[in-house]
């Protein structure tokens, strides 16, 4: 290939690609242009080990310096991509400057959701949690005593709600749903989480709207919600989903379906244009999704290596997620989309229990809290392709290796 192989993002799916190339000895020229000054990095870490300052810097990125050195990688930092042109294979910078591209990766992410202006959505003491320069931005608000108000009740939203009440902060978590993490999760994990959180000192408001954020010097000082009462509030984070940022490839003429549509060898619409991580979407079990983990992101990345160095494998995952809260390992494994029912199931050590999804007699996936085993057999069993007796299942006498 005379024109180097370009990635638009570096992130996770960006550093994973470039590895899986070079691993299987491919020679050409790679270019990874990205809009932030800093090294592909893992994000996970930023609201917990690198927020409490646990984690440094150099700790935190994927790659050092001399790994991109090494494998010949030219870097475009804090470079950001206006336009992609299919036919001509090339993508056009800011700056001016024009690449042209053999094969091109958008793996351009996704972009939180802020709230709208007229609710106090861009004060400066509002925060979203996507990237370094959010937390850098943040850090420093978390001192014991202050007052934290966190809009929306899911993953995000409560790990940042854990970090802070470890601090000493008082936080309070609003949910417009009925319950946390109505979203994603069965009632039976929402009720764990939130006995978890307010047990540890958060306070949680579900079927809670916000109506406006009140400002002083440009500045929070209360949030009013939705039923009149005003809470004192000294900053506030929001967690309210994000969406892909497909623009880039909807303006190049690719098609978008719930991000930048793909098959499954992580092409787009364009048979040299693929895409991975947050952005992308792919068919799994009759549905086009988009999967918002690590995971994902490394392994859709891989895919769309693989098929260029010519090995042609379907992206078929077995998903897989975490989160941390407090001294809490959630654990899922599968993904619980269409459920029917649930069966819960107690773990062996106090504390610990796990959530197994089904539709109708189907196993579909499980969310294991402080339950390393239930996870490990959960994602086994989905690999396998079984369906346990749910009845089974929640009985704790009878071993998980059964149904493997």
């Amino acid at each position: 290939m005379s024109h180097p192989i370009v990635i638009v993002g570096a992130g996770q799916a960006a550093a994973s690609f470039i590895a899986k190339l070079r691993g299987g000895d491919y020679a050409g020229s790679i270019v990874l242009i990205g809009d932030e000054s800093t090294l592909p990095y893992q994000r996970p870490p930023l609201s917990k080990k690198y927020l409490l300052g646990e984690m440094p810097l150099d700790r935190l990125l994927l790659r050092p310096q001399s790994w991109y050195d090494d494998n010949q990688v030219t870097l475009k930092l804090n470079s950001s991509v206006k336009a992609v042109d299919k036919h001509s294979q090339q993508v056009s910078l800011v700056g001016g400057e024009s690449i042209q591209y053999s094969k091109l990766l958008l793996a351009t992410g996704s972009t939180p959701h802020w709230l709208p202006e007229a609710m106090g959505g861009r004060l400066s003491s509002v925060y979203t949690l996507r990237n370094l320069s959010d937390v850098d931005q943040m850090k420093d608000e978390f001192q014991a005593g202050r007052k934290l108000l966190i809009i929306g009740g899911g993953y995000i939203g409560l790990e940042a709600a854990a970090v802070a009440a470890g601090l000493g902060l008082e936080v309070t978590v609003v949910e417009l749903a009925d319950r946390i993490l109505k979203r994603v999760a069965a009632p039976a994990t929402s009720d764990y989480f939130r006995t978890l959180h307010q047990e540890n000192g958060v306070t949680i408001l579900e079927n809670t709207g916000l109506a406006a954020l009140i400002e002083k010097d440009g500045k929070v000082v209360a949030a009013k919600l939705n039923d009149g009462t005003e809470l004192p509030v000294d900053f506030a984070i929001t967690g309210i989903g994000v969406a892909p940022n497909a623009q880039l490839a909807n303006d190049a003429g690719l098609t978008i379906d719930n991000g930048i549509a793909t098959n499954l060898q992580s092409q787009t619409s364009d048979d040299n244009i693929y895409s991975a991580g947050d952005c992308a979407s792919f068919e799994y079990q009759g549905q086009r999704i988009r999967l918002e983990s690590v995971q994902n992101a490394v392994d859709q990345a891989e895919n769309a290596a693989m098929h260029i160095l010519g090995e042609e494998v379907a992206y078929e995952p077995t998903p897989w997620f975490w989160s941390d809260q407090f001294k809490t390992k959630l654990q899922i494994a599968g993904l619980n989309l269409g459920y029917t029912d649930t069966v819960t199931r107690p773990g062996k050590r106090e504390g610990s229990q796990s959530v197994w999804y089904f539709n109708e007699d189907k196993f579909l996936a499980v969310d294991a809290m402080n339950d390393p085993i239930a996870y490990t057999m959960g994602r086994k069993i989905l690999a396998a392709g079984n369906n346990p007796d749910r009845s089974q299942v929640s009985d704790p006498t009878i071993n998980l290796k059964d149904f493997t």
